[in-house]
């Protein structure tokens, strides 16, 4: 059921494969095990895409409810002197909306567990974690050597107010999060790799000030797909904007913290990016 459901979240047996620790041949197996249990077609496949069947989809919801209930039994029969506190930094590339809602959400789940949050920005997080100062840490890739486990993937894509309009010729205006950003980075060489003309019409301190400028219409920007909220669109013009790659969010410290704690906490946080990021639908520019 993991690697199916991871399957599904990503659209890919090789990312799922990252995502539960095991070969994309591993996960291919386990789904066609589960297909032929069911004697029904879960995926649709073709060289090119790999999408859900209807079938699949009714499995999907089935399958999220399973492991919710697996994950609640294992908890139940814990060890009681298992591990009860955490503190966690969590990257501003990887807060869903509503951060405090989703923590008090997590804490009514899980009441014995205390979690103490740090926020910021990747780099900052990182240099807290290698001073002992934090257990556990979720925080993009930035492009250097590899450092943790990554536990989620999503396209990055060019977000936009839901009124927003330019034309192709036009100087592209960018909002965007200032130096060492990775998202910056991506969105500008981006651009000038496709010859794209562009502007930062502003530099914002935190994701939540990016959102707001662009839902405003000082520009678009470039995000994961799930930062996408109420106001804001996901544009799909490869003729007018170039195809962007895809963002990595890792976990660090996973040695640091008992291993039922990491998998109440990945499981958690991913299921919430996903939810948030299958509820955005992307547009035409």
């Amino acid at each position: 059921m993991r690697c199916f459901v991871a399957v599904a979240d990503t659209g890919s047996f090789t990312l799922a494969g990252d995502i539960v620790g095991r070969t994309q041949s591993a996960v291919s197996q386990r789904v066609k095990r589960l297909e032929d249990l069911v004697q029904r077609q879960l995926f649709l496949r073709d060289s090119r895409a790999l999408s859900l069947t209807r079938e699949g989809e009714l499995m999907l919801d089935h399958a999220r409810q399973m492991l919710i209930f697996n994950d609640a039994t294992v908890r139940t029969f814990a060890p009681r002197d298992a591990q009860t506190r955490v503190r966690l930094g969590i990257a501003d590339d990887f807060i869903p909306h509503h951060l405090v809602a989703l923590l008090e959400e997590f804490r009514r789940r899980h009441p014995g567990l205390e979690v103490d949050v740090q926020t910021g920005m990747s780099c900052g997080l990182n240099r807290a974690f290698d001073a002992g100062e934090i257990d556990l840490v979720f925080a993009k890739k930035d492009g250097e050597a590899q450092r943790g486990r990554v536990i989620w993937r999503e396209p990055l894509c060019w977000i936009a107010g839901e009124n927003f309009s330019f034309e192709a010729g036009d100087a592209l205006p960018l909002v965007l999060l200032p130096p060492p950003c990775v998202y910056r980075a991506v969105a500008m060489d981006t651009l000038n790799k496709s010859g794209r003309a562009f502007r930062i019409t502003c530099t914002a301190e935190s994701i939540m000030g990016v959102q707001a400028a662009v839902e405003c219409g000082l520009g678009i920007t470039v995000l994961g797909r799930s930062f996408a909220r109420s106001g804001l669109v996901s544009l799909s013009a490869p003729e007018c904007l170039p195809i962007l790659p895809y963002t990595e969010i890792t976990m660090l410290g996973e040695e640091r913290v008992s291993a039922q704690v990491v998998h109440t906490l990945v499981e958690f946080l991913r299921g919430a990016m996903q939810r948030n990021s299958s509820a955005v639908q992307p547009v035409e520019a």
